[in-house]
């Protein structure tokens, strides 16, 4: 169940970007299953990926490809991760990319592949490259929706999200889309995201501006502390509109252009927590009062993470004593609990490391049974903040991992 994820957002034509979506029944027949992207040439392209040394094989072709040349195209397929499938895991990666470019007549270097869905099954290559003339024929700037289907697994929503700016009197477009469910903690889980604009942006700004953005989103969010082996994340600028060039963030068109980027990572990076896989909750964890940055990230993750806390907010009981034990646990050098407070939803249940004298058993009901949880832990200690975004733990959630490769 999506947790307040509402339809796919109209988002408009971004110049220098065509795409299609095939199916190539790589895992199920009759459904989008491949997406080849097809971009302006002179684009710039800025990626990170994930952080597990057990990446997939498109990860390390993705990764050797923008190092070598700028990318022209994109082919994406579900159902299958290729990944913990060795040499010939690789091959089959960079085979992907031969067929593209001998369809579009590229270089293999200028197609970045990626993959998602079941981990060490070998990529059925030929079901892939099949379909790709039918991909080609298709390609439109229209149909947003189509190609965020075409990269879902277990999501039950296609997500998408974007944003208009005016910038040397132009309008400007930032759009993208993103998939996941399960697996997901991100350290760049299995996610996907790809955001496209028709402004011109220096590729090393594009990619400063991604690996900042990045960390202030996809980074922020968990739903089983799981990081995937496939965890990709790319921008592309197409300079189809013809505005200058952005090549700094600390120029008034670079900060409203990186302000509007930020929203349409975190929206997408949102919509992946709110359609977790078995969600009822979407939960915003945020920590204040720290001496450091650092503390308030791993305090935050550790009460995203904690399978106790997740499990109370699916039965929305206000066990407030799950979350003062993961913050005692959560390795903040010299905290003193005498100073710690907690609010979830707006109610104060902690006060100076103690139980509130204004909390009741009922009003701890009331914060808890909404579907969007706000838990709000002061460590006392300082002036630094983060948040993060996670889900609770249901039944579902078990159901759906059991039964994942039947």
């Amino acid at each position: 169940m999506a947790v307040g994820l509402g339809a796919f957002p109209n988002i408009p034509v971004i110049e220098g970007v065509r795409f299609a979506t095939a199916e190539a029944g790589i895992k199920k027949p009759n459904r989008k299953d491949v997406v080849l992207f097809e971009l302006a040439e002179g684009a710039t392209v800025a990626g990170v990926f994930t952080q597990n040394a057990f990446c997939a094989a498109p990860v390390r072709v993705c990764r050797e490809h923008l190092t070598d040349s700028t990318p022209r195209y994109l082919v994406i397929n579900t159902g299958n991760a290729n990944a913990g499938t060795g040499k010939r895991g690789l091959e089959d990666a960079k085979a992907t990319c031969v067929a593209v470019a001998e369809l579009m007549g590229c270089e293999p270097s200028q197609v970045l592949p990626f993959s998602t869905g079941v981990i060490g099954e070998h990529l059925p290559v030929q079901k892939i490259t099949t379909v790709l003339p039918a991909a080609k024929a298709a390609l439109s700037a229209e149909g947003w929706e189509n190609v965020g289907r075409g990269i879902m697994t277990t999501d039950t929503l296609p997500k998408g999200a974007y944003r208009q700016l005016e910038l040397d009197g132009k309008t400007i477009t930032i759009g993208g889309i993103s998939k996941g469910a399960g697996m997901i903690r991100p350290n760049m889980a299995t996610m996907l995201g790809f955001i496209f604009t028709d402004a011109t942006v220096e590729q090393s700004v594009l990619q400063a501006l991604l690996s900042q953005t990045v960390n202030q989103s996809f980074n922020r969010i968990t739903i089983d502390s799981d990081t995937s082996t496939n965890d990709s994340c790319v921008a592309v600028a197409t300079a189809a509109k013809g505005a200058s060039t952005i090549n700094s963030l600390e120029s008034d068109d670079g900060k409203l252009f990186a302000a509007a980027f930020l929203e349409v990572m975190q929206e997408l990076a949102h919509a992946i927590v709110r359609d977790g896989e078995g969600a009822t909750k979407f939960v915003t964890v945020e920590v204040t009062g720290a001496a450091q940055q650092s503390d308030a990230t791993k305090t935050a993750f550790e009460i995203a993470h904690s399978p106790l806390v997740k499990t109370a907010l699916f039965a929305s009981d206000p066990n407030w004593g799950r979350i003062l034990a993961v913050v005692g646990r959560a390795g903040v050098e010299g905290l003193d609990v005498d100073n710690v407070s907690l609010h979830i939803n707006g109610c104060q249940i902690v006060e100076n490391g103690g139980r509130s004298p204004s909390y009741t058993e009922e009003a701890g009901q009331e914060a808890m049974n909404p579907q969007e949880i706000h838990i709000k832990v002061d460590l006392g200690a300082g002036q630094e903040s983060d948040t993060v975004w996670t889900t609770d733990f249901s039944h579902e959630y078990v159901t759906i991992n059991a039964e994942y490769r039947t």
